[in-house]
C-alpha cells in the first residue's frame, strides 16, 4: 500500500524503526490542506513531549510530504505507531501529486479532538531532517525551519533511537 507521510515519518530513520519494508515512493503535495500541531484531547506527547504533526482541510493551502510504499504486513505497525487503537490519529484516504504529476491515493493519517500546541524542538528538528532528506521544496523547508516551538529540553528516548539508526548507517555505507 502508499503511505503519505507529512510529519516525523518524512524521515526514513524515523519510519523504518517499526516499518521495514517502507521504500520512499515520490515526494508528493496535498493539495488544500494544511499543517498544523496539537495534543490529542489536550495531552502532550508522551513520545515527543509537544504537538505532534496533522493535516486540516484548507482550501487553497498545501502540504508537502513522502510517499512510501509498504507490505500490507507493516499496517498494522503503523496504525500502533500513529495510535490508531487508541483514538489518537484516524486513517484516512488522500489523493496526493507527485513532481511528476501522477495523482496517487494513498493512506494517511489525522489527528482527531486535538487542541491547537506547539511541537518539542526534537519533533520539529526530525520533521526537518525528513524534509531535508527527501528534497521537499526549499520554500516549504523554510516554512518549517520557521515553526516555534514549546523550547522542551528533557530527554526524548525515540531522539536517541533516531540518532542511533542514522549512525549505524553512517557506519555501514562508510
Amino acid at each position: 500500500f502508499l503511505y503519505y507521510a507529512y510529519g516525523s515519518n518524512l524521515l526514513r530513520e524515523r519510519l523504518l524503526l517499526s516499518n521495514p519494508s517502507a521504500a520512499l515512493c515520490a515526494v508528493a503535495r496535498l493539495q488544500d490542506f494544511k499543517l498544523e500541531f496539537g495534543h490529542h484531547q489536550g495531552r502532550t506527547s508522551s513520545v515527543w513531549h509537544g504537538g505532534t504533526a496533522t493535516i486540516v482541510q484548507s482550501p487553497g493551502e498545501e502540504v508537502w510530504g513522502t510517499v512510501w510504499k509498504m507490505h500490507a504486513s507493516n499496517l498494522s505497525s503503523l496504525d500502533k505507531q500513529e495510535g490508531v487503537e487508541d483514538g489518537i490519529y484516524v486513517p484516512m484516504e488522500v489523493n496526493v501529486h507527485t513532481q511528476a504529476g501522477q495523482v496517487l491515493t494513498c493512506r494517511s493519517y489525522q489527528m482527531r479532538d486535538y487542541v491547537c500546541g506547539p511541537p518539542s524542538p526534537q519533533y520539529k528538528k526530525v520533521i526537518c531532517m525528513g524534509a531535508k532528506q527527501n528534497g521537499l521544496p526549499t520554500d516549504y523547508q523554510n516554512k518549517l525551519e520557521a515553526i516555534e516551538t514549546n523550547k522542551y529540553a528533557g530527554q526524548v528516548p525515540i531522539m536517541e533511537e533516531i540518532e542511533a539508526a542514522i549512525e549505524a548507517k553512517k557506519i555501514n555505507s562508510a
